[in-house]
């Protein structure tokens, strides 16, 4: 492959991934042109991709080899972040894209498959190597699975070859069904060979959670009940369901959000200290994280968790719809667009500390933040000199400005003992000045190395389903009186009141 780049990156991205086929189904889907070809394309210009790389979509319109490698460079010219768009290395990675259009349905479509990976072993060298990827409706997942079993894709057809298969989220609509997903894989690929892909866990911040935890050897200590007070996760978005209407309404905040994305960061924030970093080890504390949470008891749920829909309002000077006003959704709609969780972890380590998880849409500002709130001095020496009221505070940013922050207190200049909180601050795009990749070109380039240290494993995703499913059991059978908050406020009052019940606050991000 073409391409510029410094020695700093050649230093940086000295492993390549090795010789594969990527079949994309639902190919012909946002996902593909917004992130999966983009990140592909990049690892290309970083030269990680080998020559005879290939990519096949897959996906039920019909199309030519040309039309889907002209609809694939639209995307990637137009959703490419923080990168050149060579031409010459294009057209040199645009060779190894072709197309095939069946349904998932068809076994005709998994012969012609099978023909053309054959082709491919031939013409591109991959080493009879593929990687399938899911991004269809869920409700295909089952079906494409089978298929692929049963034209006898799941096995590689060279020594030392492999097959693995990614999908996306959502991983079911609820516990049963995810745990029926799980079995329907296992009935055709190797756990080892399913990767669950979740993109929260690929971003650089989530990653260095690890990093800052186990790295270094002053924080951890401090890790634990004795000195942590309570912490807060939030993931708020500006936009509202943006088009999407249809789907939201049957997914809403908790099952897209909390139950996903969320419950694996408070997993990774919280867990114990892995034995090595080392794929399984990592996942293992994970799991063994999310097993450890409360699960509600249905008379429960009222005073810990918090349904909320976003109304009509003004926002800068502009009428913005409530939810039940948005193309596709149901006038009545109990669809959650916000919903907070307390939760409770029953280990020692954590045992009556609160994790406050909040997600919603249309909220003032896009930000995904972790605050670790720590316990206040046990002598108030400055309480009346301005050092109370504001204990040490840890803030990891996930996004938009990926960083860690720690507050503490400070004198100010002058005579007498005058305390403020100042902020000590790490950015990471001013820290390092390189790019940092997206979410999707790490976890494209981990599974194509066979790394799963970054996806939810099978455990993992049945006990975050066991965790939210007695409030969505108990949010099934309720009437709320809905929408309970306005466009652009930070939520329902009810949520403030769930925290104020055991004197705390939601932090403003």
């Amino acid at each position: 492959m073409v391409g510029q780049f410094s020695l700093d990156d050649r230093l940086r991205y000295e492993r390549a991934a090795p010789p594969c086929a990527v079949v994309i189904f639902g190919a012909n889907g946002d996902l593909t042109k917004r992130k999966l070809l983009p990140a592909l394309y990049r690892l290309a210009y970083e030269r990680r991709l080998p020559a005879g790389f290939a990519v096949v979509g897959v996906s039920r319109t019909e199309m030519s080899d040309e039309g889907f490698r002209e609809k694939m460079r639209e995307g990637v010219t137009r959703f490419l972040e923080d990168s050149p768009f060579d031409a010459a290395l294009w057209d040199d990675f645009a060779r190894g894209l072709s197309y095939i259009s069946g349904d998932v349905a068809d076994a005709g479509l998994y012969e012609r498959l099978r023909v053309r990976l054959a082709e491919l072993e031939e013409t591109r060298q991959t080493g009879g190597n593929a990687l399938f990827y899911l991004s269809t409706q869920p409700s295909h997942y089952e079906t494409a699975v089978r298929g692929l079993g049963e034209a006898g894709l799941q096995r590689a057809t060279q020594a030392g070859g492999w097959r693995r298969i990614i999908v996306e989220k959502p991983f079911g609509h609820d516990q049963e069904s995810a745990a029926h997903l799980n079995a329907s894989l296992q009935r055709v690929f190797a756990e080892e060979s399913i990767y669950r892909i979740d993109h929260y866990l690929g971003k650089e911040t989530v990653q260095n959670i690890l990093a800052f935890r186990f790295g270094n050897g002053i924080f951890e200590p401090l890790w634990n009940r004795r000195y942590v007070n309570h912490v807060q996760i939030t993931a708020a978005e500006a936009i509202g369901v943006e088009g999407r209407g249809a789907y939201y309404q049957e997914a809403g905040a908790l099952r897209d959000m909390i139950q996903n994305h969320l419950l694996q960061v408070m997993g990774t924030i919280a867990m114990e200290p892995p034995a090595s970093y080392e794929p399984n080890a990592v996942r293992d504390e994970r799991a063994k994280l999310l097993r450890s949470i409360r699960t509600l008891k249905a008379d429960e749920v009222a005073s810990h968790a918090v349904k909320g829909q976003y109304g009509r309002a003004t926002i800068g000077g502009s009428e913005v719809a409530g939810f039940r006003e948005e193309p596709g959704v149901a006038a009545d709609a109990q669809t959650d667009t916000y919903a907070a969780v307390t939760v409770f972890v029953e280990n020692w380590r954590w045992a009556g500390v609160p994790f406050y998880i909040r997600s919603g849409k249309r909220m003032p500002k896009r930000v995904t933040d972790i605050a670790i709130q720590f316990n206040q001095a046990p002598l108030a020496l400055f309480e009346d000199t301005g050092g109370q009221g504001w204990p040490n505070l840890l803030v990891v940013r996930i996004q938009p400005e990926e960083g860690i922050s720690l507050r503490f207190f400070s004198k100010l200049p002058g005579a007498g003992m005058k305390l403020r909180p100042v902020t000590m601050d790490f950015n990471y795009g001013t820290s390092f000045g390189t790019r940092t990749p997206t979410a999707y070109e790490t976890l494209l380039m981990d599974a194509l190395e066979g790394d799963a240290t970054l996806y939810t494993r099978q455990d993992m995703v049945e006990a975050s389903w066991r965790a939210v499913q007695p409030i969505l059991d108990v949010w099934s059978g309720t009437k709320f009186a809905l929408p309970n908050y306005a466009a652009g406020s930070w939520g329902p009052a009810e949520s403030d009141e769930m925290l104020a019940r055991r004197g705390h606050v939601w932090r403003v991000p």
